[in-house]
């Protein structure tokens, strides 16, 4: 089988089943999703820049990024900050109470506070998006943003893209292909709007569309480097036709802080 018909096949499979979660299955159950979501993202992220690193490095990676959604569910920034600001002296005494040998290397400590933070800190903002009013709604908004744009940009590339847009860091994807996608996601958000979100107002969706769909983009790329630093061709193998969940996550890491901190901020 193809991949192309595999990734509408997954599809197929995955999206009725989140549908429910995030339409009927109510706050605690979305969070338990989150949370698998970010787990299983956080170990192909383990996997790809901490392959040699020893167990318990990547236990504390999974540890920390297990915490932060927990902290966001219970709703305490304070906590939250508490928690960040810990666990970075945390990791670093643990790196250093490991020294065995005179050749010195920080690089893990760095790679486990950035891991939890790329992975876990970014994508628990779905878990506040969820709780406002409307946080269901909100939710699927962010879906329509990130995968209308994603289904333009593929059958535009494919179709009219000639200039690559970072051959270095992603060869498939064309200037033409972002182009798509920011069209995507703005007619998407728009519709979408109109249709079931009208607290947002039409210019507020273009914005979103247009902003959220270059940032999601941006942290497209961003993992395709991460990838291409590790060698690998996808983060894992859990979705057949798409790759792991980091592939599928790597737009929602940028596009859900952007989405609630603009309604935070400049919507009533």
């Amino acid at each position: 089988m193809n991949t192309h018909a595999q990734r509408w096949l997954t599809a197929a499979a995955v999206v009725p089943a989140l549908f429910a979660v995030i339409a009927w299955g109510g706050e605690t159950l979305f969070f338990i999703v989150i949370v698998t979501a970010i787990l299983l993202g956080v170990n192909e992220y383990n996997a790809m820049v901490l392959p040699m690193s020893p167990g318990s490095e990547k236990i504390q990676t999974l540890l920390i990024s297990l915490l932060i959604p927990v902290i966001f569910f219970l709703g305490s920034v304070e906590l939250l900050l508490c928690l960040l600001a810990f666990s970075i002296p945390a990791v670093f005494i643990l790196h250093l109470l490991r020294i065995r040998q005179e050749h010195y290397d920080v690089l893990p400590v760095m790679k486990i506070v950035f891991g939890t933070l790329y992975v876990s800190l970014l994508l628990s903002h779905l878990i506040w998006l969820r709780r406002g009013e409307d946080g269901a709604l909100w939710i699927f908004f962010v879906i329509v943003l990130a995968f209308s744009g994603d289904v333009a940009a593929y059958y535009v590339g494919r179709t009219w893209g000639r200039r690559k847009l970072m051959p270095l860091v992603s060869a498939g994807k064309t200037v033409e292909g972002v182009a798509g996608l920011i069209a995507g996601s703005a007619l998407g958000c728009l519709i979408f709007s109109w249709l079931f979100l009208p607290v947002l107002f039409p210019w507020h969706a273009v914005i979103l569309g247009v902003f959220g769909s270059v940032l999601g983009q941006l942290g497209d790329l961003c993992e395709s480097l991460l990838k291409r630093a590790a060698g690998v061709k996808d983060s894992g193998t859990l979705l057949p036709g798409h790759g792991g969940i980091l592939d599928r996550l790597d737009c929602l890491l940028f596009i859900a802080p952007t989405v609630y901190y603009y309604r935070y901020y400049f919507l009533p």
